[in-house]
């Protein structure tokens, strides 16, 4: 594959979303100019980028960006050009940053991970946002493998979902997994959760109590949820007293401003963080990543749903929104 760099301005491939709405506002262009480099930067041609529910959520207008807009947070290629010493021309690379939606992305070096012999950049566009999200979200905590917990984890057939539940269960906690379908149940029971719920068929809260009968504080230590303002609630209602939720997703929407009071009951925490508030210097960036490699060779399995050719983002979008995928979704360029 030639790694030759266009001239900045010239055409390239890519989606651009010019006004707010569903899947249809996402068009497809092979004419949008070539990001220009900046000093420091560096010119990657994707290869494969990552879909993630966050998309939806610029496309939508419930995250605000300026239009017209180029969405899209990872992608995993080849440098096309560069002037740093760290990433020679056709260096394999992946990062997360915005506008990956793109043939093209210029991206500060800082930013840019090495992707290792014996990843493909598929597996690392398919593997660097989630993969990151999951492995954060558990060490900042922190969870531990010398005190294990009883965790659920909603959406757990989702991206991120699978690699909550590789991650927690070959440490040893006990892994309840919720998700939306008997398939999607099976396939986080496969992955090596302890019980699993069907919540489109099970009553959530009342499994979750009977799943946890015996803890000695009452509920789950631990809830990771992607699923928000449709669970929330339920959520409250059910974790352990001193027990932690972390809202990571707004799947049925964003969770509704919270009267802290109701917190007080059980002195329950709740976060809702972001993988960037984790990974913002080059430190955390490289420390995390290496992990993620680590992990790919062995305690984790990812699950590629489907890799759409990039023209068919719009499609890609209506299967994530409409519960229709188990894993990543992947644009292939």
């Amino acid at each position: 594959m030639s790694t030759s760099p266009p001239a900045a301005g010239s055409g390239m491939r890519g989606i651009v979303i010019e006004e707010h709405g569903g899947p249809e506002k996402l068009k497809y262009s092979t004419e949008l100019p070539v990001p220009e480099m900046k000093d420091g930067e560096v010119l990657v041609k994707n290869e494969y980028i990552g879909v993630n529910y966050i998309d939806t959520y610029f496309r939508t207008g419930l995250y605000a960006a300026p239009l017209p807009l180029i969405t899209g947070k990872e992608a995993a290629g080849t440098v096309a050009s560069s002037s740093s010493p760290s990433f020679p021309t056709g260096t394999k690379v992946t990062y997360i940053l915005d506008h990956s939606y793109a043939e093209y992305t210029a991206v500060p070096a800082a930013q840019l991970i090495p992707v290792p012999p014996g990843i493909s950049t598929q597996t690392a566009a398919a593997s660097l946002l989630q993969g990151l999200t999951a492995l954060t979200f558990i060490r900042e905590l922190p969870i531990t493998p010398s005190e294990p917990k009883t965790v659920v984890v909603m959406a757990a057939a989702g991206g991120v979902g699978q690699w909550l539940v590789q991650i927690l269960a070959s440490e040893g906690h006990t892994v309840i997994a919720a998700a939306g379908s008997r398939t999607k149940v099976d396939l986080a029971l496969a992955l090596g959760a302890a019980h699993g719920i069907n919540y489109s068929a099970e009553p959530l809260v009342d499994r979750i109590r009977e799943l946890t009968k015996s803890h000695p504080l009452g509920g789950p230590d631990v809830m990771f949820d992607g699923v928000g303002k449709a669970t929330f609630d339920g959520d409250l209602e059910v974790v352990a007293r001193k027990g932690t939720l972390v809202i990571f997703g707004n799947a049925s929407g964003a969770v509704p401003p919270v009267d802290l009071l109701r917190l007080a009951k059980k002195n329950t925490k709740v976060l809702r963080p972001t993988l960037f508030g984790y990974i913002a210097t080059p430190e955390e960036r490289q420390k995390y990543a290496k992990e993620l490699w680590g992990l790919l060779e062995g305690k984790v399995k990812v699950s590629i749903h489907e890799t759409y050719p990039m023209e068919e983002v719009r499609r890609a979008h209506e299967d994530l929104e409409g519960r229709k995928t188990m894993g990543k979704l992947v644009l292939q360029v």
